[in-house]
């Protein structure tokens, strides 16, 4: 069972994560959760601040973030000396950690690791006292202790021979002595011990790990939505949730805007066959959606919208590319150089067109691309990607999502390269009136 910061945000938050894992205590449950919501983009911004040399600024930052966990654990826990001690401790070790940023006398991303992790490390400690307080039997069980990682700070890789060994090897026991492990998820460790984090989606991914070394019979993603949703329901009231996803069809909403499942995350559970349900914290008692190896093919074909915004087309234009075989690999190197992802892709013989989300980079990848050909930069774009099983196979359908949005101008298409999307790019400002025409046609 993963928790996510919502589901962990405050007093009634707690509230409701004690009565869901009372509910399975028979299922012998492992709980992983997120930090507090909020409080990793503080630790964040903390060490942004120290960077600047201002240490003591950094830490003062942190000041309400401390407050919120004091004020679960005096709610729940009458004896709240043990997570006290915890948080006094985490406080003197993260103004250590600030001073250190402040001066560089160690790496930063070392440092950066050493310092977001607290969020979890207290999250846990925190949920084990709140349920020992209720009766529960929970046990606090250092992530840094079971998730090995390669060196790279920020995003690292798990070793998973090594920790498959340390997850049965500590949980395990507890589990067959009626304990319930509560860990920390986007936190790890390199072999020599130093603080590793697992990025975006981390605690989902730690999640996973932990329930396919175990053999678990099902992993729990709780968040604050029910599922995966037909398309975002801001922008259509009638979205509604899918009971059935293929890892397939969840990894190319996921990729194209729909945030509730990072699919690289779930990965584990699903290459050693364990569903993955995603449940509502606030509803638990509502059907989310399952996630599975494979799925049935919905009665349309199509199962979910997605989209994803702040989008910026490249265009590049070379007469090189006229039967030529090494203009795409240079050019793709380029990307692979400034580690910038390529989201869509269309080609025709004297020209690529591709889409980027994060432009972080790219004025660097713009004068590298000019020595290829004439590069055209157009902002302000958005990528919607439909998506269901057998979608490639099926006749008809891409007529008929186009002749449904006939009124719109579409800058880019891809199609065919994947058997379940159908991916399209348009304006950023028509981006509801498409979804909600699709989503009266489709659903």
């Amino acid at each position: 069972m993963k928790f996510g910061g919502t589901s962990v945000g405050d007093i009634a938050a707690f509230d409701r994560v004690f009565k869901i894992v009372s509910t399975q205590i028979e299922r012998r449950p492992v709980v992983v959760v997120s930090a507090m919501t909020k409080v990793t983009d503080a630790l964040l911004t903390a060490f942004d601040v120290a960077k600047k040399s201002d240490a003591d600024a950094a830490f003062a930052s942190l000041a309400p973030q401390f407050e919120r966990h004091v004020a679960v654990a005096d709610y729940f826990i009458s004896e709240s000396d043990a997570f006290a001690k915890e948080l006094d401790l985490a406080r003197e070790e993260l103004a250590d950690l600030l001073l250190r940023a402040s001066r560089r006398s160690l790496p930063l991303a070392m440092l950066k690791d050493a310092i977001v992790s607290y969020g979890e490390q207290l999250s846990s400690r925190l949920l084990a006292e709140v349920l020992k307080a209720k009766g529960i039997a929970a046990r606090e069980v250092d992530s840094r202790r079971l998730i090995v990682t390669d060196d790279e700070y920020g995003a690292a890789t798990p070793i998973i021979d090594e920790t498959n060994e340390f997850v049965r090897l500590e949980l395990e026991p507890l589990i067959g002595a009626g304990e319930i492990p509560i860990l920390g998820g986007f936190i790890a460790a390199n072999r020599a011990g130093e603080t590793t984090t697992l990025g975006r989606g981390g605690s989902d991914y730690s999640a996973a790990i932990v329930a396919a070394a175990l053999g678990a019979q099902e992993l729990q993603i709780w968040t604050d939505v029910t599922g995966v949703m037909t398309c975002d329901p801001r922008i259509c009231s009638e979205a509604r949730t899918i009971p059935v996803l293929s890892y397939e069809e969840a990894a190319e909403l996921s990729y194209f805007g729909a945030k509730v499942l990072h699919p690289k995350t779930i990965k584990p559970a699903v290459d050693s066959s364990i569903p993955v349900r995603v449940c509502n914290t606030f509803e638990p008692d509502a059907t989310g959606t399952m996630v599975l190896e494979n799925s049935p093919e919905s009665e349309n074909r199509i199962k979910s919208i997605a989209h994803k915004k702040n989008i910026t087309i490249l265009r590049i234009t070379s007469a090189r590319m006229l039967g030529s075989y090494g203009f795409m690999s240079a050019l793709f190197q380029v990307f692979e150089r400034f580690r910038t992802v390529i989201d869509v892709i269309s080609t025709s013989e004297v020209s690529v067109a591709l889409t980027l989300d994060n432009t972080a980079e790219l004025d660097k990848i713009v004068t590298e691309l000019t020595r290829l050909g004439d590069v055209e930069i157009e902002p302000g774009y958005a990528v919607i990607c439909v998506v269901g099983e057998g979608l490639r196979a099926s006749t008809g359908l891409a007529s008929k999502v186009f002749s449904t949005i006939d009124d719109v101008n579409i800058a880019l298409v891809s199609h065919g390269a994947s058997a379940v999307n159908l991916t399209f790019v348009v304006r950023e400002d028509v981006v509801p009136d498409v979804i909600k025409k699709l989503h009266n046609e489709l659903f």
